[in-house]
């Protein structure tokens, strides 16, 4: 079944052809919704969201522009909405702008998993606009709009999140130097 057919089966509600949909896209929108989670679970949560919205508005889709890029949409509006409903999630208000701190490579010489796990540890304000700014490309304008913040706001807390990164990746490092001379120290010692 081509795309445009799959669409159009979805958009009667056919429960096939959204399973397809399903098996076709999960894996990406999962990517995305892992960003934005904290932890897999929650992701879940907002793939399954994310899907029974996309089932609900594919008649939308009118076949201008990418699909998949439409579904991905979607998908960070739908986690973006549920965070907006949840009180936990304090954005800061103040307009202090910190400069942008240069980054310094560190991000490369961790694994992906453990980066991943960092990230995802950050506080919610500062997740979210980490990864809308460095993992998918969002100006600080279109992330105060998303967010409901102001542009200085969102500068500073992408500032902070990769300050905070930083530290957590500067212990993860001397903790596996430490390993590694605990290591060699009971190495030598046998």
């Amino acid at each position: 079944m081509g795309l445009e057919e799959l669409i159009n089966n979805c958009k009667k509600g056919n429960r096939l052809a959204q399973e397809q949909l399903y098996r076709d896209y999960s894996r990406t929108l999962f990517g995305i919704c892992l960003k934005y989670s904290r932890n897999k679970t929650e992701a879940e949560d907002n793939l399954h969201d994310s899907f029974m919205v996309i089932y609900k508005k594919v008649d939308q889709f009118k076949f201008k522009g990418s699909f998949e890029g439409w579904l991905k949409r979607i998908t960070v509006n739908t986690v973006f909405q549920k965070y907006r409903k949840e009180e936990h999630l304090s954005l800061v208000t103040e307009n202090t702008e910190e400069a942008e701190p240069e980054v310094d490579g560190d991000y490369e010489r961790i694994s992906l998993d453990v980066l991943l796990k960092h990230i995802q540890e950050l506080p919610d304000k500062y997740r979210l606009t980490f990864n809308l700014y460095v993992l998918d490309g969002y100006t600080h304008k279109e992330i105060s709009e998303l967010l409901g913040t102001s542009q200085g706001t969102s500068k500073s807390n992408l500032a902070r999140a990769r300050k905070l990164l930083r530290e957590k990746i500067e212990i993860t490092k001397n903790k596996a130097i430490i390993g590694l001379l605990i290591f060699f120290l009971l190495g030598f010692c046998v």
